[in-house]
């Protein structure tokens, strides 16, 4: 790629490369000094910082057709900019803007790009398989996640003029770096390359494995990125390395159900979830704001996806419990906020919430899509019941059996409804539909459904008062890309038009 301007991010994000170097004493030493990265407990530890501290859900959740104004006239204005897909590159010290998730975003991959170039060193002493490839697929991740909101859903027929994002491959050692935004199809090539070598050699040997890419989470990672990539073999392979025995990997909702607020909140994001496959840890007020929001679940969206049986094949009620007295407050608890103090005579900390990246439950409803796409029903069925029988209330096997007239009869198809790069028959039609419902309902709060509106195109209808005209995400509408962030163009990127 080819270099027009000038910075990503700020001194601040220059000096999270090195964890356990003061910024201070960093910018105070020549590069070749500043951090003694010898051995695989230091590469290590470093890798721990190739995760972004950044929580996309919050953006990508209102941005979506999951969101919907509660009450008029009232709401934070971050929020109201994003529900109704303005410019919110002014929002630049939100910890849960889109500014702040690119900046500390490239950070983790500056992070991941210091423990490679520390890998190449010390490679033929040690044995630092694992450790390149987790920062392989780290560095993978972040870019995937920038690009799937700064470019246009990837289609093969256009990605090579398309713009892409900055596909940063060394560590950044100098307060001025010359980068381009290239094309989105040389981004997702250098993505594949990545991800694929580092499949090879990840490791899965960690004190605790579902805060590191593993070979588990990395199949998982790879089947979204297949999936949104339109390669529905890759799909079906990784998914199947991620999701082994679906019966007892997936998440129970109807044994949720049972639990209090508190468990909930508790279990969702936990270790202990036999379907979380990666967790991160984001430095955000998500676990704060996702009941709250004045552009969430409202009454009318409540009624939509989880009140009754909406959507249910069996017309049997969903397992979903959803929590508040009114919508004002309506949300599932999926969160749990924890406060790091970092002066303790002070009082003074960060919120941190942690968050599921990745889990079993839409993996397996990947592959579903993927068996879908290559007209394997009989294997799509199969698991599309697993997961129903883990997400419908008083469910029963012997007569709760999901068919193809079911799916066809319940989600006809809707002439231009979703519009994909690729062809859709009608069948086709009827079970991506189903399936991007059943996704819709099991990611809430967690913004995936952000990203199928992007890739199927969907519009989106809202509006900003009971009176006011609808304000419409359009098929195609450049709102759909994020503005890039001031600090970049403030170096000459390129935009995104609006």
């Amino acid at each position: 790629m080819k270099s027009n301007y000038k910075y990503l991010t700020n001194i601040t994000l220059l000096c999270s490369l090195i964890l356990f170097i003061g910024c201070n004493e960093f910018l105070s030493e020549i590069p070749d000094n500043r951090s003694q990265i010898d051995s695989p407990d230091k590469i290590s530890q470093l890798i721990t910082g190739a995760y972004s501290t950044a929580n996309y859900q919050l953006m990508a959740s209102i941005m979506s057709d999951n969101s919907e104004i509660k009450v008029e006239g009232i709401g934070d204005r971050m929020q109201k900019t994003l529900y109704n897909w303005e410019d919110a590159t002014t929002f630049e010290t939100d910890r849960d803007s889109p500014t702040y998730f690119w900046n500390n975003t490239y950070a983790a991959i500056s992070q991941a790009n210091a423990a490679l170039e520390a890998i190449s060193k010390l490679e033929g002493k040690y044995d630092l398989k694992s450790q390149k490839g987790e920062a392989l697929i780290a560095r993978a991740y972040g870019h995937f996640m920038i690009a799937n909101f700064w470019c246009k859903q990837y289609n093969p027929k256009s990605a090579k003029t398309d713009l892409g994002i900055p596909y940063v491959l060394k560590p950044e050692k100098n307060l001025i770096q010359n980068y381009d935004r290239g094309t989105l199809a040389e981004v997702y090539e250098l993505i594949e390359k990545d991800l694929e070598e580092g499949l090879a050699i990840v490791g899965n040997d960690y004190v605790a494995p579902k805060f590191h890419f593993t070979e588990l989470s990395a199949s998982a990672f790879a089947a979204r990125f297949y999936l949104y990539k339109g390669d529905w073999d890759k799909v079906i392979k990784y998914s199947s390395k991620a999701v082994t025995n679906p019966e007892k990997q997936l998440r129970n909702m109807v044994a949720y159900k049972a639990l209090s607020y508190d468990g909930n909140r508790l279990l969702y994001p936990s270790v202990k979830e036999e379907s979380n496959l990666l967790i991160a840890s984001t430095a955000s007020l998500w676990a704060r704001r996702f009941a709250g929001t004045n552009f969430g679940l409202s009454i009318n969206k409540a009624n939509q996806l989880f009140f009754g049986s909406p959507g249910n094949p069996f017309k049997k009620s969903w397992a979903y419990t959803v929590y508040g007295g009114t919508d004002l407050v309506y949300n599932f608890p999926k969160f749990r906020e924890y406060f790091k103090i970092t002066n303790q005579n002070a009082g003074i900390g960060s919120p941190y919430t942690g968050i599921v990246l990745f889990d079993r439950d839409e993996t397996i409803l990947n592959r579903a899509e993927a068996y879908v796409m290559k007209e394997n029903y009989a294997s799509a069925l199969k698991d599309l019941n697993i997961f129903l029988s883990k997400k419908t209330l008083s469910y029963n096997a012997t007569t709760d059996i999901l068919t193809e007239d079911m799916v066809v009869a319940q989600y006809p198809v809707v002439p231009k409804e979703y519009t994909p790069f690729y062809t859709l028959n009608d069948k086709q039609t009827s079970f991506v539909k189903f399936i991007a419902e059943l996704k819709r309902r099991e990611s809430y709060h967690q913004g995936l459904r952000w990203f199928d509106v992007k890739r199927f195109d969907l519009e989106v209808s809202r509006k900003l008062s009971i009176l006011g005209d609808p304000n419409v995400l359009v098929k195609g509408d450049k709102r759909r890309l994020l503005k890039i962030p001031k600090n970049a163009l403030n170096f000459g990127i390129v935009d995104n038009p609006r």
